[in-house]
């Protein structure tokens, strides 16, 4: 128990770098529509690399500190990965984080750890009817698809827009990502199998086709806009959309006592009170005016160097 507190740590740290680094790489690329060929084109960025590499190292380090503790200590300390978030956007970036801000974000990642700690899904069955798993598929396929047609109709109409469609992009992301951890929960239970057990079983190619269009998603909204607007959908979303697949495919259960209810309900508040003020704050609200359409990427480069003062 004790070990899973550092490693859940790690995973946070690991998880925020990745963020970061990928925003670095990316944010010169903004393709007009869905480009499948875009991550094939920040591969050559070390940067962006970089920040593969750190996503990998917080999934190996969340796999591990799930391994010592339960999920309901350990998703908590996950969501102080947008902390982690904007305290490398408060030594990197150019412009201020002001203490609103970063009240928002604590109202985020607290609204989140009490939600995951007072909800503690329990019980459920190991593995999900295959009619469960084509429709949980559908129902995520139908909200990414609805959600990319909102994205990029945005963008054709306002090509300022992007941090309305970055935030939109890093919700699809964080859903995504948890249909993803629900396909990762079929496959573990798989892996006692052997090689054989696992290449015969469809849950490794679902997670294989899964994790690619994830990570595409991710480069978009990276891409399109700040960081301050993509992030909280990352986080945020992912850990409640596992939550409801487990409930839905697993037939998990939430904490339903007056107290647990209470807690979920205040957690949700502070949800919504911190997206509400980060929605409003000058990361998001003025990146596009600072960066004039049509402007050279090393006048760009020059102006977002950090501040010394």
């Amino acid at each position: 128990m004790e070990a899973a507190i550092p490693l859940a740590l790690l995973a946070s740290v690991f998880t925020a770098t990745s963020s970061v680094c990928q925003r670095l790489g990316a944010r010169d690329s903004q393709p007009a529509g869905m480009d499948l060929w875009l991550v094939f084109r920040l591969a050559r960025r070390p940067i962006w690399l970089l920040g593969v590499a750190s996503m990998i190292l917080g999934f190996v380090f969340q796999v591990a500190a799930l391994h010592y503790g339960a999920l309901a200590l350990v998703q908590p300390i996950l969501a102080l990965e947008l902390l982690f978030v904007f305290g490398y956007m408060a030594i990197l970036g150019s412009r201020t984080v002001r203490r609103r801000d970063w009240l928002a974000a604590a109202a985020m990642c607290a609204g989140l750890g009490l939600f995951l700690f007072a909800a503690s899904p329990y019980g459920g069955r190991k593995h999900a009817q295959g009619s469960l798993w084509v429709l949980a598929g559908l129902l995520t396929l139908g909200v990414v698809a609805a959600g990319l047609a909102v994205a990029f109709g945005l963008q054709r109409r306002s090509p300022r827009s992007g941090s309305q469609r970055a935030a939109i992009l890093g919700a699809l992301t964080g859903i995504s990502w948890g249909f993803v951890a629900a396909v990762i929960k079929e496959f573990s239970d798989h892996l006692g199998g052997g090689v054989s057990g696992i290449f015969t079983n469809w849950s490794v190619y679902v997670l294989v086709v899964a994790g690619a269009a994830s990570l595409l998603l991710a480069s978009h909204a990276l891409a399109a806009g700040p960081l301050a607007a993509s992030q909280p959908g990352f986080t945020i979303l992912d850990p409640l959309a596992a939550s409801l697949l487990g409930i839905f495919l697993f037939g998990e259960h939430f904490q339903a006592a007056t107290e647990d209810l209470a807690l979920e309900a205040l957690a949700l508040a502070l949800l919504v009170a911190g997206v509400s003020a980060l929605s409003h704050s000058h990361l998001i609200v003025g990146e596009e005016s600072a960066h004039p359409v049509g402007e050279p990427a090393d006048s760009r480069a020059i102006r977002e160097r950090p501040s010394t003062g």
